[in-house]
Formats: structure tokens, C-alpha cells, sequence
């Protein structure tokens, strides 16, 4: 093989098998159509809750939570009686692991500080439910 045909081999060949290695993300189903939250963009924590239990997740949509953790919830999921909250947890001290969102059960939980009320409707979107 001469150099001319090996120079664009090389990057034929990283442009087709490069995107096979690289895994994509997948598009799960939806655990609720709306959410409740404390502004539109669901960026506000509506309250703080304590972790009554250990929780192990069943897939990537949700998040495993320790007993005694603290999580920031920022979306109560709305057609399934709140049955799942949307929310984040970080390790015991800052820097020990980095935050994570994901969705848990409402149950594995109870609320130990209110934050600002859940009064905006918000619909749900594809992403919501996305596992990377």
C-alpha cells in the first residue's frame, strides 16, 4: 500500500469505526407525562429530603440513594400519585462523589425541609427519561 492510499485510509477507517465504539445513550419509557415543579425549567429545589433507607436502582432512569443521604428534590412526578420524585444526592462531604440526578421512589423518603412550593405544571420530555 503506497502512502497516498494509506493517508486516507487511516481516517475512512476512524470515521466509520469510531462512532460504532462510542456507546449511545437510549431513550427509556416514560414514568410520567407531567411533573410539578417550582418554576418552568425545574431548576429550583422545591424541598430537602432525608433517605429513610438504602435504594438500589432498576435502571439507568433512576438513582441509588444511602440511608441517611440528603436529597435536593426538584420535581414530583405527576401521573402516578407522585410516586416518583426527581432529585439530587452528593456524597457526605463535598467532593466525595459528584452529584447525580435521577428519579426515586417517594416512598424511600421523607421531607425534612421545605423550600419553595411545587405549583408550576411542567410537561415531561423525551430526556427526562434518556439513559446515557
Amino acid at each position: 500500500m503506497d502512502r497516498s492510499h494509506a493517508a486516507w485510509t487511516l481516517p475512512l477507517l476512524i470515521g466509520v469505526l469510531l462512532p460504532l465504539a462510542v456507546p449511545a445513550g437510549r431513550q427509556m419509557p416514560k414514568l410520567s407525562d407531567r411533573k410539578m415543579c417550582a418554576d418552568s425549567e425545574c431548576s429550583y429545589p422545591i424541598l430537602i429530603a432525608r433517605a429513610l433507607q438504602d435504594y438500589y436502582p432498576q435502571d439507568c432512569r433512576f438513582m441509588s440513594i444511602r440511608q441517611g443521604q440528603l436529597i435536593y428534590v426538584y420535581a414530583l412526578l405527576k401521573d402516578q400519585g407522585n410516586l416518583f420524585w426527581t432529585g439530587t444526592v452528593q456524597g457526605s462531604y463535598y467532593g466525595e462523589q459528584e452529584a447525580r440526578l435521577g428519579h426515586f421512589p417517594s416512598s424511600v423518603v421523607e421531607e425534612i425541609h421545605a423550600l419553595m412550593p411545587a405549583v408550576v405544571e411542567v410537561e415531561t420530555q423525551k430526556w427526562d427519561f434518556y439513559c446515557f
